[in-house]
């Protein structure tokens, strides 16, 4: 089980990383919360919580669970969210003033944007009109 935790918590750490490093606006987001989680898993591991312990110190307990971890990612729970909405009205604040989402507000590439792809799109008209007229043509001829 162990082996388990560790494996889904360097999964959501990298994860998280990788998406951070993204170009992208919602990559870095969704990085930033898998990296969140990421953090929120390794306290509760680092914690030793007991199932079924009381979390708090009473004369008749024999055993406690450590409130302490519980309350780390209580906090780190909200500081994410927190965190998360105020990352997606920038984004979205970013993208309606640029015209893109990109993290360091650079504009399309070209292939990217929308005057290439209109001129892609009516290369692509003159081609399938040229291509009816063709067989218009040769449909006529016959």
């Amino acid at each position: 089980m162990e082996w388990l935790i560790s494996l889904v918590i360097g999964v959501l750490t990298a994860t998280g990383v990788y998406l951070i490093l993204r170009a992208r606006t919602f990559a870095v987001v969704l990085g930033l919360t898998l990296l969140a989680y990421g953090v929120n898993l390794f306290l509760f591991a680092m914690g030793r919580l007991i199932i079924g312990k009381p979390a708090i110190i009473d004369s008749t307990a024999t055993t406690y669970s450590d409130p302490l971890p519980q309350a780390l990612v209580l906090t780190a729970i909200v500081i994410a969210f927190g965190m998360t909405a105020f990352l997606i009205v920038l984004a979205l604040k970013a993208r309606s003033e640029l015209g893109n989402d990109h993290v360091d507000g650079l504009h399309l590439d070209e292939d990217e944007s929308p005057m290439a792809q209109n001129h892609q799109h009516d290369k692509m008209q003159k081609n399938n009109q040229n291509t009816h007229l063709q067989s218009n043509h040769q449909a006529g001829e016959q």
